[in-house]
């Protein structure tokens, strides 16, 4: 594997392009040895900060992210924010604290290494993230149509017609103006296939086409509801504020 002074592979290798980002430099090591036993990884570049992340990760172009949670001044959530659509196809999150793992998978992370974690652990993590990004090879970046089979009909519904997204137990319920489709897919799964600079996830059951948000508007109950094209409130989770304010190039206050 010949990797260049930028950071980026020589063109023709099939290697998986790996980073490790984590603010403790024994974490980042220990993951690192590990990474590097396997003939398969080709290692591209390490970050201690998270504010110096985004742009390494931007300039490596790893296809797998080994992410800390918790970093000072700009978390692996914030991270992944400020990458938006170019965050990287298998994103693997690490910390020592387990009250994180929902809001990692609902960020979209493939595993959740719990520290300390033992080698059999890992390699059940990296397995999942090789099958993934094998699974990604050749594939359509993002869906511009999406097929609806119901009581013997097929409908194709163009993303860019979606309102807005609402998780229904193992469906999606996309409103397309006054009509509401089931596609059997979850959220989550649904929303590593749509373009991330159109399509921005406002609560854990909630996704909003931002070209149909008409405005922001506080509640007499302090919370942000986000106002759709057709006059739907949507609430707006503190949890996912920071990311729409990101999106929308917006700021609104706590």
């Amino acid at each position: 594997m010949i990797v260049s002074a930028d950071g980026k592979a020589e063109a023709g290798s099939a290697k998986i392009r790996t980073m490790v980002v984590d603010d403790e430099p024994l974490a980042r090591s220990n993951l690192t040895v590990l990474l590097r036993r396997d003939p398969e990884i080709a290692m591209v570049g390490e970050c201690g900060s998270g504010v110096d992340a985004a742009e390494g990760i931007r300039r490596a172009e790893p296809d797998l992210l080994f992410l800390d949670v918790q970093m000072p001044e700009c978390d692996g959530f914030d991270v992944l924010t400020m990458l938006g659509k170019e965050a990287p196809p298998a994103v693997v999150f690490v910390t020592a604290y387990d009250q994180y793992a929902l809001r990692a998978f609902e960020a979209g992370a493939l595993d959740y290494l719990l520290k300390p974690f033992n080698t059999a652990r890992f390699e059940r993590a990296l397995g999942r993230a090789k099958e993934k990004i094998a699974g990604g090879k050749g594939r359509a970046r993002k869906l511009e149509r999406l097929v609806i089979k119901s009581a013997g009909e097929v409908a194709f519904v163009s993303t860019s017609e979606i309102d807005w997204i609402e998780a229904a137990d193992y469906y999606a319920a996309l409103h397309v103006g006054a009509k509401t489709h089931l596609l059997r897919r979850s959220i989550s799964d649904l929303e590593q296939d749509l373009d991330s600079d159109v399509f921005c996830r406002i609560h854990r059951s909630t996704m909003v086409n931002l070209e149909h948000v008409q405005a922001l508007k506080l509640g007499e109950d302090g919370e942000y509801r986000v106002l759709i094209r057709d006059g739907t409130e949507l609430r707006l989770s503190r949890r996912y504020r920071k990311q729409l304010q990101c999106r929308m190039g917006v700021r609104v206050s706590d």
